[in-house]
């Protein structure tokens, strides 16, 4: 049972995620550090927009998911701009991309059954 938008599983991978991607960022090279903004900061708004967009109208609650969905796809862009200059290991970019592939599914199905 849903009680909360932490209840989500969406909400719970994106932000165990998010810590693992900032240890990650960590590893970029300095001149690369705007990439390590843009992708910290579109990380963070997936789950941001599924607290935010909790407890609106169900219209609004979708708006909110599609923008998560959004920031998701941005996430994995910039973590495959990230994977094609080298800024740290491949493996670890790719295990990254992965989960946020999952996230989105997630979002998608969420968004496609609620109300």
């Amino acid at each position: 049972m849903i009680r909360s938008y932490e209840d989500f599983d969406c909400f719970k991978l994106s932000k165990a995620l998010y810590p693992e991607l900032v240890l990650v960022t960590r590893e970029f090279p300095s001149d690369q550090r705007h990439l390590k903004d843009q992708v910290c900061r579109s990380a963070n708004a997936i789950h941001s927009d599924i607290a935010e967009g909790y407890g609106r109208t169900n219209n609004d609650f979708k708006n909110y998911l599609t923008r998560a969905l959004g920031s998701c796809n941005e996430t994995k862009s910039h973590l495959t701009d990230a994977m094609a200059v080298k800024a740290t290991d491949k493996e670890k970019l790719q295990h990254l991309i992965d989960q946020y592939t999952i996230v989105g599914k997630q979002l998608y199905r969420l968004r496609e059954k609620w109300h």
